[in-house]
């Protein structure tokens, strides 16, 4: 099929570790959600890495969920049309971390006019709070709902560009609190992984790459008793390569 024209689109998986019930599944409509996931997660809830997402009210494809995103404007680059939409969109204005992720481009992905999309990789802190509008949510990325056109591809593209980042660069910073104990680290890192890893290990692993300071204050131990927790933060607020040939195994 010939095309006359082309329209080139963002589009942003935008990524933050949450937590559901336990028993959610895909469905037609938001996913519940809680704030954070400070302390010991609540029996009936679990961590998971979510992905922010909007409900198409129109066609084509009316009511699936789609990534915020959109058409690049004449006088604007890729990144700052990214930017724009997560703001217009879905009301997202602040990013501990965006990168490009990959172009999209079969003639199909979409209906007539042919769309190329430039697709990002956005995270978010787990103690930011992002004021959503009425049609958009977040969705666990091991539930996704309908999702529309390829977005479902773009959001598998970036949870493994995620996960491959984590074992070789620092970029948990853009999920991590500013301080955090051992424990929360490692919630968050299983959630983005999809996987368990040992705590003690981990801590070995960032301590040696000067990935991580303690800040010589503790925390509380909870209801359970135990030894006041070390308090630690990322030496680094930007991404850098700590080991380029290191991989996070599976706790065994």
């Amino acid at each position: 099929m010939a095309h006359s024209s082309t329209i080139h689109e963002t589009l942003t998986a935008v990524f933050q570790v949450r937590r559901f019930p336990a028993n959610i599944a895909a469905g037609p409509g938001p996913a519940e959600a809680g704030k954070g996931i400070i302390g010991r997660c609540p029996p009936g809830q679990r961590t998971e890495l979510a992905v922010l997402l909007w409900e198409r009210a129109l066609d084509p494809q009316k009511g699936t969920w789609s990534l915020p995103g959109g058409r690049l404007r004449d006088d604007e680059d890729l990144d700052t049309s990214a930017g724009r939409q997560l703001a217009e969109k879905v009301d997202v204005r602040e990013l501990a971390h965006l990168e490009q992720l990959s172009v999209f481009s079969a003639p199909d992905r979409v209906p007539a006019p042919r769309r190329i999309a430039s697709a990002y990789l956005g995270l978010v802190p787990l103690t930011a709070d992002p004021q959503l509008p009425s049609d958009t949510a977040w969705h666990p990325v091991s539930a996704l709902p309908p999702m529309s056109f390829d977005h479902g591809t773009v959001v598998d593209h970036a949870r493994t560009r995620l996960a491959a980042k984590l074992s070789y660069t620092n970029i948990a910073f853009a999920l991590a609190p500013a301080d955090f104990t051992m424990s929360t680290l490692r919630e968050i890192y299983c959630a983005a992984l999809g996987y368990e890893v040992d705590t003690t290990n981990l801590q070995r692993v960032l301590a040696r790459r000067k990935v991580i300071t303690p800040t010589g204050q503790t925390r509380a131990p909870g209801r359970a008793g135990g030894r006041p927790a070390a308090v630690y933060r990322y030496t680094d607020s930007g991404i850098r390569v700590t080991d380029e040939f290191a991989a996070l195994r599976p706790r065994s």
